[in-house]
């Protein structure tokens, strides 16, 4: 007597907006507008992952390419508390500190408004990462999406 045929488990459905959905989730160099991926990085990938990235780029590129672009400054920051702000990363920030009245430091945003010294800003830092012509460590495996 043969056995009854079982259905093979219906493929899971793919996301029709994977990049978006892989981009909500915290990553390096993502946030809600825009993707910066580091040049040094880059064009240290393996030579197949360059390939692909550099066909993926042009591909992009000649699909947008009539929108007007605007040119990008991309500056190296983290979020830190204002109070371990130098008065230069301070002022990049958009807040200033000042003496108050009694002697004690106070933080102010460009409104003039006072703000806790626990606020945190998004403030420019050295770059961590290796400038191109720089040696990159070797990437390491990512864990399955």
């Amino acid at each position: 007597m043969s056995r009854p045929t079982v259905p093979a488990p219906a493929p899971r459905p793919r996301s029709t907006t994977p990049l978006a959905d892989y981009l909500d989730r915290p990553a390096p160099g993502a946030g809600p507008e825009y993707l910066v991926v580091p040049r040094s990085l880059a064009e240290a990938m393996p030579l197949r992952w360059q390939q692909v990235f550099a066909g993926l780029l042009a591909d992009l590129h000649e699909a947008y390419g009539h929108l007007d672009w605007p040119d990008y400054r991309v500056v190296p920051s983290r979020w830190e508390l204002l109070r371990d702000l130098d008065e230069q990363q301070l002022a990049a920030a958009g807040y200033v500190a000042d003496l108050d009245p009694d002697g004690a430091l106070e933080y102010r945003d460009a409104s003039g408004a006072a703000v806790p010294e626990s606020q945190r800003a998004l403030a420019p830092v050295a770059d961590p990462l290796p400038r191109p012509g720089e040696e990159v460590p070797p990437p390491q495996p990512a864990p399955p999406l």
